[in-house]
Order: structure tokens, then sequence, then C-alpha cells
């Protein structure tokens, strides 16, 4: 994630260096032309027929077989030549140890053991943040990691680099990029503390519904929202208006992170310095007028879902809709959540008579 905050591989291949993704999920992102959509499965939103589709396109495997296992090996024997031929391999690195030295990465494949020792030169890049203290504290950053992150009590391959291989090279680059100033930020410093578990995402229903890629952002998601506007704040200033404030994301998060708390001050600092377009700060002001009285509330919501059954296609999908340049509108519900409870409730209330 880091070299995709810092679009590395662009830079690298506009110098006449080719870079391949050795994780199954960015590989799958990276011959689709897409960026990863989740931080610990980058192509989490694709179903097992697409990544079938690809691979019979790219690979010409069997695109009738959406096997996983199947997969998994056509990955296997197109990947693997790759990493034996390339001239230098750059990992991450989950938590880097100042007491030893060494840098930690976390995998369940092994891509970053075989990147890192299978070419002779070895990059680290490591984000200021991942630096720990002492081993004594990567034994409880580990436990937090892999149980927030997949539910495991550990990955597959927990692996410690504090040496080149032999006859190699081993570089270490620490990446700033904003983090020293984000430090001395009073309100926002503690995103400094995410360990990319991606436990915000996996309950926030904003993301669960419209997706990784629909935020524009290397981060994405709850934590994304916090983190993109200290990078480029004119560019990422409606990220924490994507968000309904329910304060999932804060209760999930191992390190206690007040994500939710975050994203409104961000909107309050979006205020401050004139980054709310005017359309948008009219759009609130209406909606708060709407949704403070529940007359109006249920009849402009009866309005469109009227709207969307009988208005043509053209006055759906127009210049004016964001959301339909890139999907479809959700279909109306049969019945509202009102009309629901309207009706359960009187039938319970005719039985609790009747009693």
């Amino acid at each position: 994630m880091l070299t995709e905050e810092c679009d590395t591989r662009r830079f690298l291949e506009n110098r006449g260096i080719t870079v391949s993704e050795t994780d199954l999920g960015e590989r799958i992102q990276q011959l689709d032309n897409e960026p990863p959509s989740h931080i610990v499965g980058p192509a989490w939103h694709k179903t097992t027929q697409d990544v079938a589709n690809l691979f019979g396109r790219v690979y010409g495997s069997d695109k009738d077989k959406a096997d996983p296992v199947y997969l998994a090996h056509v990955m296997r024997e197109n990947t693997r030549p790759l990493i034996k031929k390339a001239q230098a391999g750059m990992t991450g690195a989950n938590f880097a140890v100042a007491e030893t030295g060494a840098v930690v990465t976390v995998t369940n494949e092994g891509n970053a053991d075989l990147s890192g020792n299978a070419p002779d030169l070895r990059i680290c890049s490591v984000g200021l943040e991942k630096i720990i203290p002492k081993n004594e504290h990567l034994a409880v950053f580990i436990r937090l990691l892999t149980r927030s992150a997949t539910g495991m009590a550990i990955t597959q391959y927990t692996s410690h680099f504090r040496a080149p291989r032999q006859n190699g090279e081993m570089h270490i680059i620490l990446v700033d990029n904003g983090r020293s100033s984000r430090l001395g930020m009073e309100k926002f410093w503690p995103s400094l503390k995410c360990i990319r578990c991606a436990a915000c995402m996996n309950t926030c229903p904003v993301y669960r519904r419209s997706g990784g890629l629909s935020y524009g952002s290397s981060y994405m998601g709850p934590i994304g929202i916090i983190m993109m506007p200290t990078f480029d704040i004119r560019r990422y200033s409606e990220l924490p208006f994507s968000s309904t404030l329910n304060g999932s994301c804060t209760n999930v998060c191992p390190v206690k992170i007040n994500i939710h708390e975050q994203i409104y001050a961000w909107r309050e600092v979006m205020e401050e310095k004139h980054q709310v377009k005017l359309v948008k700060k009219e759009a609130m002001i209406v909606a708060g007028k709407v949704l403070s009285h529940p007359h109006i509330y249920r009849m402009a919501a009866d309005s469109m879902e009227l709207s969307l059954k009988v208005l043509p296609r053209f006055a759906l999908y127009n210049h004016f809709n964001a959301w339909g340049r890139h999907r479809d509108i959700p279909q109306a519900a049969k019945e509202t959540f009102h009309d629901w409870y309207k009706k359960h409730r009187s039938r319970a209330a005719r039985q609790e008579v009747r009693r």
C-alpha cells in the first residue's frame, strides 16, 4: 500500500523498469488495470468467475474453470518465473523493530519471502509509523493485525529480515511523505497508529455498499477518509462526507483510533478552509431540513421511489448523477421500512388487544 500511496509503479515504469505484483490480489488488479479496492484483499470485489475470465484473457487458461485452487495454480505458474528472473525485489513492511533492525512482513502467500530472497537486490519501503521499539512489542501487534484483518490466530508467514541474502544487497527506505507533519496535527495524528488491518472497512456500511474503488484514493474506507486529506486536502475534500458517522469503525479498530470523530473534525476543516463546494453546502442545508421533519422526509422518499420506477433512463443517468457514471442505481425496494413497520406494528397491537 505504501508504494501505491507514492505511485511508485508508475514512476518506475516511466523509466523503463517493468514492475510485476506478486501478491495474488494485487496481481489480479494489475492485470485488470485497476488499483486495489481493499487493504488486505485488493481484489475482494471480484468473483472467481471474474478472475477466471481475466486469467483466460491474459494467460490463456480455461475461462470455464472458476475453481480457486485452479486459479491459484495459474497465478503461481505465471508469477514464479517473473520472480526468478527479477533483478530486484521490493517489499513493504508490516513492522520494523528498532531493537534488532528487523523488517517484518506478514503474509499468507509467502510472496514477500520469495520477492525478498530470490533476486540479488532487495528494497524495503517502510513508513515511519511502522517502527516499533522492541521484539516484545511486536508480538502484541502481530496478534492485533492478524485477528483484526482475517480472524486468524496467526498468518502463514511472519518473516523477519535483518540482512540481505548471501552475496546480495538490501536497502531500507524510510518514507515520511507527510507523516511528520501529520504527527504535529493535534486532532489527526492518531491515524498514524493504523496497522492496516482493514477492520474499519469490513464494518463500514458505506464501504460495503460502494466498494473501495469508489473512493478514488490509495487508502479507502474510514481510515482512508481521515488519511488522504493529509496528503492533498483539495483533491480529497469530499471524502469526509462519505460516512454516516455511525461509529462502527471506531468500535472495531484494534489500536483505538477515534475514526468517526476525526471524520467529523475533517468536515469542519473543509468548511473552515472553504473546500466544500457550494452545491454540496446547499444540498446539505436542504437535506437537514428534510431529515428534521418526518412528514416531509416520507413524502420525499415516496416521490423518489416513484421517480426511480417511472422516469426514463436518460433522466436518471446524466452528468448530475455522479453515482450513475460508474454503476447502476439500485432497484427501489418493494416496501419501505416505515410501511413494513406500520403494518407489523398494527398487527402486533391487534393481537395484544385480543389477549
